[in-house]
């Protein structure tokens, strides 16, 4: 048997310790994987960084982590996509609620992912560039396929023409990047916002109208760039982008904004989430913002609902992405794997150093731990 070993969170708001674990087992309709790299996100920063005020349900110690990339080890029961020796991306779901946790954190040398949330990877993609997609492709199309949010008509090939928009704020965040493409992929025109350095990515993966997200007029430059055309919802991603996004939904007519990230960033909170003053502000503004941003769209007929990524497990957008629109996709070109990834350095002890670039602040990009 192999040995395994996993960036362990001994305690809230305690740093990553690297510390030896068994090996977990796949059981049926999953896979066991050799991680060859992984990355990190927001999630897995405010899991440490605000103790037990998410995902309270997990034990310490924690295996956080949900992009994997490497070979399949072993196959569970029941499992034909794959085969031992296959190359995979995964996304581990270990962090929610009713999973193994131990044995499905991504932050280890072998984890087990369940096969319908994995694809193989082609042969011209590295671990480290298709290991930025698992959550952020997934966040996206939750947003826009799920029934609940946006509930557009799934991707293809050869999607056709509905001469509808889809607004995507936050367009050069790992969600925003997927959730462009994904748009596309399923016949919508995109406008999206991004920093003036992400432009021409932007229209590359396919927006058709970039405004400056900084510019104080960037809602109604949108707007303006709408035009008359019919709004099929906006994707709020980032801190910050839910109050735009529904002034958007509602200047354009817009019915749905999925909403992928919190009003309020949760940086000011004291690490490990200890209750005190910073905590009770934080808090009260989050919820204040929240209450005001629900009854301004209700009153204009907007629905704003928040997205949790991990939701396609449960629904047909699961399958119809990593089993029947991510492979191809990617093996043809159609989709492309994106924000591009930075390698932060190689081995477990990694992790951990990419955590605290990735609460410095980081633009654009992935950061990518090689094992």
């Amino acid at each position: 048997m192999p040995s395994n070993s996993a960036a362990l969170l001994p305690s809230p708001g305690a740093d990553l310790v690297v510390g030896p674990v068994e090996v977990p087992e796949p059981g049926p309709g999953e896979l066991l994987v050799r991680v060859r790299a992984v990355a990190v996100n927001p999630l897995d920063d405010v899991k440490q960084w605000t103790g037990d005020l998410m995902y309270r349900w997990l034990p310490y110690p924690a295996i956080l982590g949900e992009d994997v990339a490497g070979d399949v080890a072993a196959v569970g029961a029941g499992v034909d996509r794959f085969r031992v020796g296959d190359r995979v991306v995964a996304y581990a779901v270990g962090m929610e609620r009713g999973r193994r946790h131990g044995a499905e954190g991504g932050f280890q040398q072998h984890v087990v992912v369940r096969a319908d949330l994995a694809a193989p990877v082609p042969a011209h993609l590295a671990a480290e560039q298709v290991v930025v997609l698992p959550l952020a492709v997934s966040t996206a199309a939750t947003a826009l396929f799920q029934r609940d949010h946006l509930a557009l008509p799934h991707p293809s090939a050869d999607p056709a023409p509905t001469g509808r928009v889809v607004v995507v704020w936050g367009g050069a965040s790992s969600v925003g990047s997927n959730a462009v493409q994904l748009a596309v992929a399923s016949g919508h025109r995109v406008a999206t916002t991004a920093s003036p350095g992400n432009h021409a990515r932007m229209r590359e993966l396919g927006a058709e109208i970039v405004v400056d997200r900084r510019s104080p007029t960037a809602v109604a430059d949108l707007v303006a760039a709408i035009g008359d055309a019919e709004v099929a919802g906006v994707v709020a991603v980032g801190t910050g982008s839910a109050e735009p996004s529904v002034a958007v939904a509602i200047a354009t007519g817009a019915s749905r904004v999925a909403l992928a990230s919190p009003s309020v960033s949760f940086g000011s909170l004291p690490r490990g989430g200890r209750f005190g003053a910073a905590f009770v502000r934080t808090m009260s503004r989050l919820v204040a913002a929240n209450v005001s941003l629900q009854l301004r769209a209700r009153r204009r007929g907007v629905r704003a609902r928040y997205v949790w990524g991990s939701s396609l497990m449960t629904n047909e957008v699961g399958p119809m992405l990593w089993r029947d629109h991510l492979p191809a996709a990617l093996a043809e070109g159609r989709h492309v794997c994106a924000p591009e990834a930075e390698v932060v350095g190689e081995g477990l002890e990694q992790v951990q150093v990419a955590l605290d670039r990735l609460r410095e602040g980081v633009s654009a990009r992935k950061l990518v731990v090689l094992l």
